[in-house]
This record gives C-alpha cells, structure tokens and sequence, in this order.
C-alpha cells in the first residue's frame, strides 16, 4: 500500500457547489474509485486549498489512473468537477492535482 497526498485551489466562487458535489459522490464514482484500487480516500478544506489523501493498494498505478481517466462516467464527473479548481502554481505542466511528498508517517 503507498499514500498520496495531493493538493490544488478551489476557486472561492464554487466553494459550496464542490460540496454539495461531495456530500454524496455518484455510486458509479464511488465504485470506479474503489475498482481502482483506492482506499481510505478523503478531500479536505482550508483557505480555498483543497487536500486529498488516499492509499493505493494497487501494483500498477499510472493503469488504474488510466483506467478512471478513460472512464465516461467519470469524464462527466471531472467536467463539473474541473471548473471548481485551479492548480497550483507550482504544479509541473500538464499536472492537475499536484502530489506531495510525504515526510513523516506514524502508525
């Protein structure tokens, strides 16, 4: 199992529609996300700075991530998702939600 923490803005505007969104995630999301080989996932707030975390149990995850980007189901979800966030600016090209690094972990 590997952690991820990852981060990106949500716009300030769209702060209540990203919640009402996620009060209950679509059960085919919820579903894709668990085919996907991701648990314990939760989004956090603060200061419009939105912080996921999950842990993959998967061996391939660059698969799985391919796997739920070519989802339709989840294209619908990200096209209404999308337009509530704006990465950071430090985020590589191309990268929506940018990982974080991990520097300490206590079970």
């Amino acid at each position: 199992m590997k952690r991820y923490g990852q981060i990106i803005h949500l716009k300030p505007e769209k702060e209540q529609e990203y919640k009402e969104l996620h009060k209950k995630i679509w059960p085919e999301i919820e579903k894709l996300i668990y085919d996907c080989n991701l648990r314990n996932y939760s989004i956090f707030l603060k200061d419009g700075l939105l912080f996921a975390y999950f842990e993959y149990i998967g061996d391939d995850f660059e698969k799985d991530m391919g796997k739920m980007a070519s989802n339709e189901k989840n294209k619908e979800w990200w096209s209404i998702c999308k337009p509530c966030q704006n990465p950071v600016e430090s985020a590589k090209a191309g990268e929506w939600w940018s990982d974080m690094e991990e520097v300490f972990h206590q079970d």
